[in-house]
């Protein structure tokens, strides 16, 4: 699915380099070597130059082979795009490969798995609100809001996806923004005795008894952007694959035993 239009691409490019660097600033030196190990050559060269004529301000997290020939991937700001050899083009959205299963290209990127992956690992397990059952198989991180309807109905559901197998890492992401009530309701919940319970009883709808702490929301929001999260639930496998937003514990059980297969086929880790 097209996430964004050209022109919005420039701006949210925009907002990510301006808005969220201060709230990570280890982020570009983890970034730089990933860029620099990825050729290095004249063509990454004429591509990161393209870039920088949409927004000097951008960071490049990567550049690298696309599968399209003739284009290089980039993650830029957080964007998965491709830029051609000579600099001149610039797509983002569904390249769907018809001779290989109408694949979209991507949407499978490892680069962006990747890139996702890490950047949800920099989380301490200690600033999440975790639900797992014993001995899990999988585990997904979850950015999550205490009010959208999905993920509700998602944690109702919760004893039920721990049963399939499946640990829980919920993130915070106050999907009204920062300052909003919604951020200020998560970081009551944040800092409560029982982040669990409160979680719970957020999501039933109970009034949150206001708190305050030094609290991850924000941070967690902020990372929750530069992964690409754009709604609420929004579930990532370990590998940093995006699995979707709200699925049925069967259906996301069936999603993970689906990746897992798939890795295993390519020779890697499920």
């Amino acid at each position: 699915m097209i996430r964004l239009l050209f022109a919005a691409l420039l701006g949210a490019l925009s907002l990510t380099a301006c808005a969220q660097a201060p709230q990570a600033p280890g982020a570009d030196a983890k970034a730089a070597p990933a860029a620099a190990n990825a050729g290095g050559g004249a063509v990454d060269a004429k591509v990161r130059e393209a870039i920088k004529r949409l927004n000097p301000q951008i960071s490049i997290e990567y550049i690298g082979v696309a599968p399209l020939p003739g284009f290089r991937e980039v993650i830029a700001g957080g964007q998965l795009v491709y830029i051609s050899d000579d600099g001149r083009y610039l797509v983002q959205g569904a390249v769907v490969d018809l001779q290989g299963g109408n694949r979209e290209l991507m949407k499978g990127s490892p680069a962006m798995a990747r890139y996702r992956s890490e950047l949800i690992k920099s989380v301490p397990h200690a600033d999440r609100i975790v639900f797992s059952p014993p001995n899990a198989k999988y585990t997904v991180s979850v950015f999550t809001d205490i009010e959208c309807g999905y993920c509700r109905k998602l944690h109702s559901e919760i004893a039920e996806i721990n049963r399939q197998g499946i640990a829980v890492e919920y993130l915070a992401f106050p999907r009204m923004g920062l300052g909003s009530q919604d951020h200020k309701d998560m970081i009551s919940v944040w800092c409560s005795s029982d982040r669990k319970k409160a979680l719970t009883e957020a999501k039933s709808g109970r009034p949150v008894q206001s708190r305050d702490c030094t609290n991850p929301v924000t941070m967690e929001y902020n990372i929750g952007q530069r992964v690409g999260v754009d709604g609420t639930p929004a579930i990532f496998a370990a590998d940093g694959t995006q699995l979707g937003g709200y699925l049925p514990p069967a259906a996301l059980r069936k999603a993970l035993d689906d990746l897992a297969a798939e890795q295993t086929k390519a020779g890697g880790a499920p």
